[in-house]
């Protein structure tokens, strides 16, 4: 009865996801799939939250720890993998329950993608150029000039993001907008039912998120980073050393600025991070909204699942 169903469970950094979809895996036939862009890597562990073994071993989540940090991952990828997860899981007749905080990837899985141009190392070369020369926030200028409704959802330091719009005008002409409304390929078969964390009021997330954070760092965070530049072939400019925490102790490792301003950039740079993610999450429709902060959130979204689902657990 759940063949094609697929419950999605939403919320910015620091609100509880994993701890609330552990919860909801027993209380109904669910299977976890992680939606986090962070997770997907090896070897980052401390600084993504990542389960620990015995909490991964009793409640097995699929798409973490599945490539190598130098190893780009993108959203492109993450729905090749996650509808063969989510196939795997409805042919055992279980219901997927996908958990994270990567709202690219929930959006492009459930709304469909473009068929982008593929990326042309010429034309990126070039825009890493005058990016070195002018700095990133020129270039996020650049990109509101020729195409503003993606500028108006990208940082102006988020390089990655910015160097891709760019990319997509100078090869194709058309605006990374153009290609996101002409083209989608969506699963109609799949039904999703989405659950939002919206945590009300936001300095307790703030306060969780810096409790969080010291955690990391007392944990060993830095010696994390510290042991992955000794890999062969990973630099600062992966897109995994590009994630929060990571990214500010590697330019403390570098010697750009001591442990206090790496944790303060590090601490304002999850804050926003949050911030973005909960614009995302208000803007997107037909979602069931639930503030993790309230006593009773789990008895909420449970009697919602339950409705939504028709189940009734014997």
């Amino acid at each position: 009865m759940f063949s094609r169903v697929v419950v999605c469970l939403m919320g910015p950094t620091a609100s509880g996801k994993t701890d609330i979809a552990i919860r909801l895996s027993t209380r109904f036939p669910v299977e976890l799939v992680s939606v986090d862009s962070a997770l997907v890597y090896r070897g980052m562990d401390i600084g993504t939250a990542k389960p620990d073994t015995l909490t991964l071993k009793k409640y097995p989540h699929a798409l973490i720890d599945i490539v190598d940090p130098e190893v780009p991952y993108s959203a492109g990828k993450f729905v090749r993998d996650a509808e063969r997860e989510i196939d795997a899981i409805h042919d055992r007749d279980r219901i997927p329950l996908l958990v994270g905080g990567t709202m690219l990837y929930f959006r492009t899985l459930i709304n469909g993608m473009a068929a982008l141009p593929s990326a042309d190392e010429t034309t990126r070369a070039s825009i890493d150029h005058d990016a070195a020369a002018n700095g990133w926030p020129a270039m996020h200028r650049r990109l509101l000039e020729v195409d503003p409704e993606s500028a108006s959802r990208i940082n102006p330091n988020d390089s990655q993001r910015i160097q891709r719009a760019l990319e997509v005008y100078m090869i194709s002409g058309r605006t990374l907008t153009d290609w996101h409304v002409s083209a989608h390929q969506v699963r109609d078969d799949l039904s999703f039912i989405r659950v939002a964390l919206l945590p009300d009021p936001r300095s307790t997330l703030h306060e969780r998120i810096e409790q969080r954070l010291d955690c990391m760092l007392d944990q060993g965070l830095v010696e994390e980073v510290r042991h992955l530049r000794e890999r062969p072939g990973l630099t600062s400019a992966h897109p995994s050393m590009r994630a929060v925490g990571y990214r500010q102790c590697w330019s403390f490792l570098n010697g750009d600025y001591d442990v206090e301003e790496a944790r303060r950039c590090a601490l304002s740079a999850t804050r926003q991070l949050a911030k973005r993610q909960l614009t995302w999450l208000r803007s997107e429709p037909d979602l069931f909204t639930v503030n993790p902060l309230e006593t009773d959130a789990f008895r909420t979204i449970s009697r919602y699942m339950e409705v939504a689902l028709g189940y009734r657990k014997n």
